[in-house]
């Protein structure tokens, strides 16, 4: 774990539904912000024991880019009773339209966050692009409509999920689009970050970034 800025830092940790066929990279970062009085844990895996012990100290909460990032959140729930702000999972509809399965094989929708959404793994709040969340962030559209994009101006942090990434040749727009959805397209909703004040980027796969990498991310 190494902090990149005050109040924030950063690890990575091994998917464990990842595989060596698997196109993306098996480590996967997230990230934590400190307020001072909330503990901001981002698409959070294998939290660091000191995190943990940090929280008691803090109001913890999970803030996650997209639905499959749960990863570890049941664990911060559990443990620290975080409440889980996150962008809504697949619907049935969602899963036909994006992965052309049928109705049948859609059923009831993604499982993403099954537990959370039962109402008896925690509190789940739904965000969606545009919404600016009470815990200090804002977010704004990405590649899908659940796959978003975080501004944190406190930290001076774009929070890119999956729709920014980096596979080893610097920060770049996800090629994994899909209905139609072109990068052309995805570099247009972004740019409105480029008129805020942002130092770093934090991606949920790759190393964080500066102000020049996400600019040269965008320049299509």
């Amino acid at each position: 774990m190494r902090e990149l800025a005050t109040g924030v830092r950063h690890w990575q940790a091994p998917h464990p539904d990842r595989t060596p066929d698997d196109r993306w990279p098996r480590e996967v970062s997230s990230y934590t912000v400190d307020d001072g009085t909330r503990l901001l844990l981002i698409d959070p895996l294998s939290v660091p024991p000191g995190l943990l012990a940090r929280a008691a100290d803090r109001q913890p909460v999970v803030v996650l880019t997209a639905p499959r990032h749960e990863r570890d959140t049941r664990n911060p729930v559990e443990r620290l009773g975080a409440p889980v702000f996150t962008p809504p999972p697949d619907t049935a509809d969602d899963l036909v339209r994006k992965f052309g399965v049928t109705r049948e094989q859609a059923g009831d929708g993604s499982l993403d966050l099954a537990w959370l959404r039962t109402g008896t793994g925690g509190a789940g709040r739904l965000y969606a692009a545009g919404d600016r969340l009470p815990v200090g962030v804002e977010a704004f559209a990405g590649r899908e409509h659940n796959d978003l994009v975080l501004w944190d101006g406190r930290v001076r942090a774009v929070i890119p999920g999956d729709t920014l990434v980096d596979f080893g040749q610097g920060l770049q727009i996800n090629d994994w689009l899909r209905g139609g959805v072109t990068r052309a397209q995805v570099a247009e909703r972004l740019r409105p970050l480029l008129a805020l004040p942002v130092e770093i980027a934090l991606p949920a796969h790759g190393a964080p970034a500066d102000r020049a990498a996400l600019e040269r991310a965008l320049s299509l």
